[in-house]
């Protein structure tokens, strides 16, 4: 059977380059390329592809909400994350909003299409440089299971973590595909509940923590 994909990033030549791969490939046939987020929505639901390959940083919808949005109307059709972005929080964020799959953009173009192939057949996929960093996280949470501040929910432990990093709300809401207000409203939660007084005591606390790469 030839799978039908269809490509969203903003970048033309990567995405006529991996349009053009997918065309040459026996196994593979375009199904429709997007520069946006709004676009790969729009495309899914009209020409519903087996596959989505989807960057993450894009122009007004993300990647992770037309992940969301996609996933949610078609259950059926899986998503491939095809990006530079390789921070925990990005990589947790596009697995909770129903990615299959997350390759970093460096990948062979075998390796692209072998990804592809496994996402399409129901299996989740992860790029080795992906992997490692997944390998690296959980080989530094505590032995007992317990993951830092499980008061947190799922979204503000993924905001607290790019807090951490120094990331201001704006890049937190671009990078997470969330508004600003649902940010900064997680922000507050995340005070009361590490019973802080501001940003700076919350980052400190993370970052003891072992949160936003420094320890």
């Amino acid at each position: 059977m030839t799978l039908r994909v269809l490509v969203a990033d903003d970048h033309p030549l990567f995405r006529e380059g991996l349009r053009a791969l997918i065309a040459d490939s026996p196994e593979t046939e375009p199904a429709g390329v997007a520069a946006d987020g709004e676009q790969a929505v729009a495309l899914a639901l009209q020409n519903r592809p087996d596959v989505v390959v989807m960057d993450l940083r894009m122009p007004g919808l993300n990647g992770v909400e037309a992940t969301r949005q996609i996933v949610a109307a078609l259950p059926g059709v899986a998503v491939l994350v095809l990006t530079m972005v390789e921070e925990d929080a990005s990589i947790f964020a596009a697995m909770r909003a129903g990615a299959r799959g997350y390759v970093l953009k460096g990948a062979e173009p075998e390796a692209i299409l072998r990804s592809i192939r496994v996402v399409a057949s129901g299996e989740a996929i992860f790029g080795a440089d992906v992997a490692a960093r997944l390998t690296q996280f959980f080989a530094g949470a505590p032995e007992s299971g317990a993951v830092p501040f499980p008061g947190l929910t799922a979204r503000e432990r993924d905001i607290l973590t790019l807090m951490a990093t120094g990331a201001a709300n704006a890049v937190i809401a671009a990078r997470l595909g969330l508004t600003e207000k649902t940010v900064r409203n997680n922000v507050s939660n995340i005070f009361v509940k590490l019973r802080v007084a501001d940003r700076a005591a919350a980052v400190a606390r993370a970052r003891d923590a072992g949160l936003g790469g420094q320890a």
